[in-house]
């Protein structure tokens, strides 16, 4: 099962994470042009998982750095499990386990394989696409690297380039930077959290030291701060209506 790896690394009864199932995917999704992601996810570290709708199931890479628009950056890209079709829309605070940490839907769209056979080009190591997404658009290129494979495993491993192609959409601009919130909610982080319960974070937190803990207690810090206002703005008209009941 394409999806087995990743149900066995998570709790469902804890986790708001989709089960999946491929084969639900495969109908639903019969006729309709295959779709991507990029999430932003806060987790022992930041990186970007980009994901793309391949037989049911989408194909995985964590990239550190995330994207970039620069032909002549090379992005490491770390194959990852495949998820399911439905953690296409996935956002939200996993508050415990593996990914532990505030997954952002930072952009999202279809995607077209310029390779005639997907299979074909991911045993070779060369996959070309097409990206139509909100930030992420033309053409891009994953190859599979020797050079950064992990120890114990083959060379021709889970370690890749994400590449932009030169065209109307490459240039020098930053898109992480240029473009750092959610396409689903207009969030960042502290929102997505607030969403959710900040005081998961007590306990379960993803990092505590290091740049990645120090951004995780600001995201803290502010999600907590939105509560507070959410709470205060939610009571404001309960105290007004008590206030003009007793001048009454």
């Amino acid at each position: 099962m394409p999806l087995r790896k990743y149900q066995e690394k998570r709790n469902f009864a804890s986790s708001p994470e989709p089960r999946g199932d491929e084969a639900k995917a495969r109908r639903a999704r019969k006729g309709k042009k295959p779709c991507f992601c990029v999430q932003k996810h806060l987790a022992s570290h930041l990186h970007y998982d980009l994901r793309l709708e391949h037989n049911g199931v989408l194909l995985s890479w964590a990239v550190p750095k995330g994207p970039s628009l620069d032909p002549s950056i090379k992005r490491f890209a770390a194959q990852v499990e495949d998820h399911p079709v439905e953690y296409g829309s996935f956002e939200g605070v996993i508050p415990e386990g593996y990914g532990a940490g505030i997954v952002m839907l930072w952009d999202s769209g279809t995607w077209t394989p310029e390779s005639p056979d997907v299979d074909a080009a991911l045993a070779k190591g060369d996959l070309k696409f097409t990206l139509d997404g909100y930030k992420l658009k033309g053409s891009w290129v994953l190859v599979r690297t020797r050079g950064y494979g992990r120890r114990g495993e083959k060379p021709t491993g889970p370690s890749w380039l994400l590449i932009k192609h030169r065209d109307g959409w490459s240039g020098d601009l930053d898109i992480t930077e240029f473009a750092p919130l959610s396409v689903k909610s207009g969030d960042d982080f502290p929102a997505i959290m607030a969403a959710q319960d900040p005081a998961l974070w007590l306990t379960n937190r993803p990092a505590s030291g290091g740049a990645t803990g120090a951004m995780l207690r600001t995201i803290i810090e502010e999600a907590a701060e939105l509560k507070l206002a959410e709470l205060e703005k939610s009571q404001t008209p309960a105290r007004g209506r008590r206030a003009r009941k007793s001048t009454s």
